[in-house]
């Protein structure tokens, strides 16, 4: 069940609004109550703790059951939709981080941070191309979106193999348990989502305890639950539906809010190599490798340019995959553990962002309009929200104003 376009937006401006309140609580009076707020205990764990570590396992939960959904019922289901974008994404995620490599070439206590401008925030991106209107073709989103789900895959297998502490042989045998339950419930064709979710609470534990990121247990739960391929509303789709709103207008802002908040102190900060280079990761990196990418694919027959799509909406697409945000913060704050580089990595992430999210605003506003095209009504549904197949303008005219 997609979300509309209106929700796409809505999402993007509550996730820019709660980092522009965090900055600016973090330049104010306010500071020291705004750190004390996130470093209060609330039982096992610090307020900012339950935050990255236990709210964001739903956000990560909502990417595995969208990824499940879009490799083997969605845009990813068929190989041939899936080269395109997987050929982008792996660029986009290499290049970003080898322009980091080679901005902090020489500091070793730096290259922990690789992988920080390689990630993607969907919510950031979707929610600009939605302030854009009819001026972004629907097969630009189609395309951004596929990119930003095969990144999100990278982004969790980076997260799982270079940023795991030391492990703990029983807590990793109880989530396999754990895991193997909640496969057999699938399996044996349990359609109800409680048990599904009260093992989940119990993986989450697991893992947690395990030494690898706990925020991994929402993608492995995610694996588990029953997708019923083709049918209107299966267990994942249900539950994907109900997680949306919960996890998009509320984890990801409240995440922003305790992430982004850091003190300016001029814009020589942002000339550090540290910063440095994950804003120009970030920035030059993704229009790079994403851009370089389609367009050696299209050159050489190894992908198609999506029909109605000009090179202008390629490259704006591409500027906007270096919008890093949520993913890049909290990347940044598992590869270090000292405050003060913690908040150089964010000013880089929010400076590569805001760069990048301007840029390819300002590309895709000035874009020539797409030559008009035919889309039918499920892509419709895709593309606008669940809604749109009742709507002929919306089915016939991909540059409707969506609803």
């Amino acid at each position: 069940m997609a979300p509309s376009n209106n929700t796409d937006r809505n999402a993007g401006l509550a996730l820019m609004g709660a980092a522009a309140a965090a900055l600016l609580v973090a330049n104010t009076p306010l500071a020291h109550t705004y750190e004390g707020l996130l470093h209060a205990q609330l039982g096992p764990l610090s307020v900012q703790y339950w935050i990255a570590d236990a709210l964001m396992a739903l956000f990560f939960l909502l990417v595995g059951l969208e990824v499940k959904r879009e490799w083997y019922d969605g845009r990813l289901a068929t190989a041939e939709a899936r080269r395109l974008p997987m050929i982008a994404a792996a660029a986009g995620m290499a290049v970003p981080a080898l322009v980091y490599l080679l901005v902090t070439v020489g500091d070793a206590a730096l290259f922990r941070g690789w992988a920080i401008p390689a990630a993607t925030d969907i919510a950031f991106a979707l929610g600009v191309l939605a302030l854009l209107g009819s001026r972004a073709p629907p097969a630009i989103k189609l395309l951004l979106v596929t990119i930003a789900i095969v990144d999100d895959i990278g982004a969790i297998i980076v997260i799982a193999l270079f940023y795991t502490a030391g492990l703990s042989v029983p807590a990793l045998a109880a989530a396999a348990v754990l895991l193997a339950l909640m496969a057999g419930l699938n399996m044996f064709g349990v359609r109800r989502l409680w048990p599904y979710l009260l093992l989940f609470c119990g993986l989450w534990v697991a893992v947690f305890q395990s030494g690898i990121h706990a925020t991994i247990a929402g993608v492995l739960a995610a694996l588990t639950i029953p997708l019923g391929r083709g049918e209107p509303v299966s267990p994942l789709k249900k539950l994907e539906h109900g997680l949306h709103p919960l996890v998009m207008f509320g984890v990801v802002p409240l995440f922003g809010f305790a992430s982004a908040g850091v003190t300016i102190n001029g814009l020589d900060q942002l000339t550090r190599p540290l910063p440095l280079g994950i804003a120009l990761g970030l920035f030059l990196g993704k229009q790079l490798g994403v851009g370089a990418a389609i367009w050696l694919a299209v050159r050489l027959g190894a992908a198609v340019r999506p029909e109605g799509v000009s090179w202008r909406h390629i490259y704006g697409a591409a500027l906007l995959c270096g919008i890093g945000f949520t993913m890049s913060l909290f990347i940044g704050a598992l590869a270090f553990s000292d405050q003060g580089m913690i908040d150089a990595a964010k000013i880089g992430t929010l400076a590569g962002s805001l760069l990048s999210g301007v840029a390819g605003f300002l590309v895709l506003r000035t874009a020539p309009a797409a030559p008009a095209s035919v889309i039918d009504c499920d892509e419709a549904a895709e593309i606008f929200g669940e809604d749109a197949d009742e709507d002929p303008t919306v089915c016939n005219d991909p540059f409707a104003s969506p609803r």
